[in-house]
């Protein structure tokens, strides 16, 4: 470092002292490597967009300004190895002691990117597709020295309304008696070609879906993961729901998605409640569920929150970084 070179940060007053809550920087883009298990020997290349950022104290001996190089310096050691709790607790930890002559006391940053998955067909054989995940890492440390870590995934599906399709079903049958009133009794052959003829009648509407669900992620906890289980709480979604979206699909895994569709009516709220019981082995959890209906103009949306019963003040996903 050339010391002649001006320190503006350092040795300039600020013109006001008032405390800021967050200063950094947003959308730096760099190369991450996500592990899909604690056993697994390779990581998954993703590109990614981090924000980061420490607290600027006022008062007395407040500074101008941070520096944001140090930010960035702490920030690059997450790309030289497999992402992993420890390595962002870190991260943030060097934030902080970077600007000690700043008094800064905490950090936060959030890492974005989207996780490609291999996903099978329904049916057809040695046949897969790429699926993508958008994925959301937040972690902070606030002035106490907790850290807090959680995880947000996004997961594609299919939904069919159930009143779609009860009205649809009724459309149906009056449509069949209408067919065959009288005394004629057709045999099961006529009322099969019927069907094949007739029997779309009256469709429900079932319209592409996401659900956005966070998780607390533990921290500190001995035995626990220290990757952040994305593809396990992806996987537990994906079960629950059961019409995730699909990628490589010939004629008989369409059907296949059909006949789940017709399986799994879910309103919003029906989707929402699968999805919690999924995730209550987490200390934490938000679900959100948008329904980008077919019917109308306008989104269908559910929110949920979920606390493991009895949990403390400080959860499990907290620990103290000193």
């Amino acid at each position: 470092m050339n010391a002649s070179l001006p320190d503006t940060a350092r040795h300039l007053l600020p013109s006001h002292s008032h405390s800021l809550d967050w200063v950094g920087m947003e959308n730096i883009r760099l190369p991450l490597q996500i592990l899909t298990s604690d056993s697994a020997q390779e990581a998954i290349p993703v590109t990614a967009s981090a924000d980061l950022g420490i607290d600027l104290p006022g008062g007395e001996g407040a500074r101008k300004g941070i520096h944001m190089s140090r930010l960035y310096h702490a920030l690059m050691a997450l790309t030289e190895a497999p992402l992993t709790v420890p390595a962002v607790l870190h991260c943030l930890q060097a934030c902080v002691h970077s600007h000690e002559d700043c008094h800064s006391d905490q950090a936060a940053l959030t890492l974005r990117f989207d996780l490609l998955l291999s996903r099978p067909a329904l049916l057809t054989k040695q046949a897969a597709g790429w699926q993508g995940y958008g994925v959301e890492l937040s972690a902070s440390t606030d002035k106490d020295g907790y850290a807090t870590l959680s995880a947000t995934v996004e997961v594609a599906y299919s939904s069919t309304c159930p009143c779609s399709a009860a009205l649809s079903r009724q459309a149906l049958s009056e449509h069949f008696n209408d067919a065959f009133a009288g005394d004629f009794r057709p045999d099961i052959a006529e009322v099969s070609q019927w069907l094949m003829k007739e029997g779309s009648v009256a469709t429900p509407h079932s319209q592409r879906s996401v659900a956005r669900v966070s998780v607390g992620v533990p921290v500190g906890v001995p035995g626990r993961a220290s990757n952040f289980g994305l593809i396990t709480l992806i996987d537990r979604i994906e079960s629950a729901l059961q019409t995730p979206v699909q990628t490589f699909v010939k004629r008989a895994d369409e059907q296949a998605f059909a006949l789940r569709n017709g399986s799994n009516l879910m309103y919003v709220e029906d989707a929402s409640r699968r999805i919690l019981d999924a995730v209550c082995e987490y200390s934490l959890a938000t679900v959100q569920v948008r329904h980008f209906e077919s019917l109308h103009g306008h989104d269908a949306v559910a929110k949920a929150h979920w606390t493991a019963p009895g949990l403390s003040a400080q959860p499990a996903n907290k620990e103290v970084r000193r």
